[in-house]
């Protein structure tokens, strides 16, 4: 079925299409189907949520669809998976909470965000058994402005920030906004595509112009959820060393089967805790990252006033409303939602093998990120030489164009990651699995033809 979907339209109901994008074809849903039978009992979380159906996100402005048609076009264009937000609908509690607020059309300065706070208090203490202290929640208009406040405050211009690379591309910016540099502690990739930390390269980078450690947990793109026993010999060697640890967790609630999300601050060394700030929020949980809000906390009460001194937010009324709603009636659509992302991962593994021998890809521990091993293509396509013919960045910034010219998808180039990342591309298999299954049919196409 085909649906020619203008933003009024779309706004006016069209949630549930069997579409992607405005012109795209239809998606094979009875292959999705038959594939996908050993799946089908956590599809739909018991009856009650059903994350199959292909929601169209078309017409709403959206960075991963409306962006990339705008970009390359509504005919090369069919299927947006990079962008690391979610193509579900979210549950009926958030809406119901922001169309409760939007009665009393007034939009003044807010007195309060402590009912939040409780709200984050209790979920962290719920999930994951960790005591976090009301007071010391500050509430931020997003991560990136509570991690270039702590980098503001631990960090002198032109200092280094260790990182653990290929690491999320959105930390370079926030690097950019504080004045400091780079340093790289590329992860060790072993023969079975599972990433490890390379101590000694990570001890040798922790100089004394270094003060700040950004960990990413889980790891954002390779999917790593980082062990205690990892957790606390970074820290060990930061504290050894004078190096603040910034803890970036906002991908801490997906976590897949058999995996375990450690956070920072839940470590038994209270001198390594004290070292650190943790920076969470609600946005990839319940896909809320448009509300503008998250959050971060520390047990140093020296430490969290000095970033709180560089730190301003600029809160939405009507963000504070939904993150409220998602952490105090949003788990019942979560719980159902996290199997869902799971049996993804497994889909995307077993299938990629079966129709793209050429790519590789490992499932990840955490996230709802696939970190997609495309060297041997990149290869067989010569993209390193068409790259520079182009003058682009990368032979994975071609991968990304050939990928939308050929299979009319759009992933996200793994050099952007910083080291480590030649060769790979990111997919958001946060979608509907019928969707999942269309791109990698459509990646298995462009291959055979290339």
């Amino acid at each position: 079925m085909k649906h020619e979907l203008g933003r009024r339209a779309f706004l006016k109901g069209a949630g549930v299409c069997a579409a992607v994008g405005a012109s795209a074809g239809a998606i094979n849903l009875a292959g999705h189907q038959n594939a996908l039978a050993d799946h089908h009992a956590q599809a739909i979380g018991g009856g009650t949520y059903d994350f199959d159906a292909i929601y169209n996100r078309v017409g709403t402005n959206s960075v991963k669809w409306d962006r990339q048609i705008a970009k390359y076009g509504a005919d090369n264009f069919k299927i947006g998976m990079g962008i690391a937000d979610m193509d579900f609908k979210a549950p009926a509690c958030i809406r119901e909470a922001l169309e409760a607020r939007t009665k009393h059309e007034n939009w003044g300065y807010l007195d309060s965000t402590e009912s939040l706070k409780e709200a984050i208090c209790n979920w962290n203490k719920e999930r994951y058994d960790i005591d976090v202290a009301q007071e010391t929640v500050t509430i931020a208009s997003g991560v990136h402005p509570g991690l270039i406040a702590a980098l503001l405050a631990i960090s002198p211009p032109a200092s280094k920030v260790i990182m653990n690379t290929p690491t999320y591309n959105g930390f370079w910016t926030d690097l950019k906004w504080s004045r400091t540099v780079a340093n790289e502690n590329q992860l060790i990739k072993d023969k079975d595509g599972i990433y490890h930390i390379d101590w000694d390269d990570f001890e040798a980078r922790l100089t004394p112009d270094t003060h700040a450690f950004l960990l990413c947990n889980p790891q954002n793109p390779t999917g790593n959820c980082w062990s205690e026993n990892d957790l606390l010999r970074m820290g060990e060697l930061c504290l050894k060393h004078g190096v603040t640890v910034l803890a970036d967790e906002i991908h801490c609630d997906f976590v897949n089967k058999d995996q375990t999300y450690t956070p920072f601050a839940s470590l038994p060394d209270k001198a390594i805790v004290d070292n650190s700030v943790t920076f969470k929020a609600v946005s990839k949980t319940f896909s809320l990252s448009g509300m503008k809000n998250a959050y971060f906390y520390s047990t140093n009460p020296v430490l969290l006033e000095r970033v709180r001194y560089y730190h301003r937010a600029n809160l939405n009324t009507l963000g504070i409303v939904a993150n409220e709603a998602a952490y105090r009636e949003g788990a019942p659509w979560f719980d159902a939602l996290l199997p869902y992302i799971d049996a993804n991962h497994d889909f995307v593994e077993q299938y990629i093998k079966r129709q793209c021998p050429d790519i590789r890809y490992k499932k990840a521990q955490g996230t709802y990120l696939t970190w997609l091993d495309m060297n041997d293509l990149i290869e067989g396509i010569d993209a390193k030489a068409k790259a520079n013919q182009a003058g682009l960045k990368s032979p994975e910034h071609y991968m990304e164009q050939w990928l939308v010219e050929r299979a009319q998808l759009q992933l996200n180039p793994g050099s952007n990651y910083g080291a480590g990342g030649e060769g790979h591309m990111r997919m958001n298999i946060a979608t509907s699995r019928a969707v999942i299954k269309q791109a990698i049919d459509n990646l298995a196409s462009a291959i055979k033809t290339a």
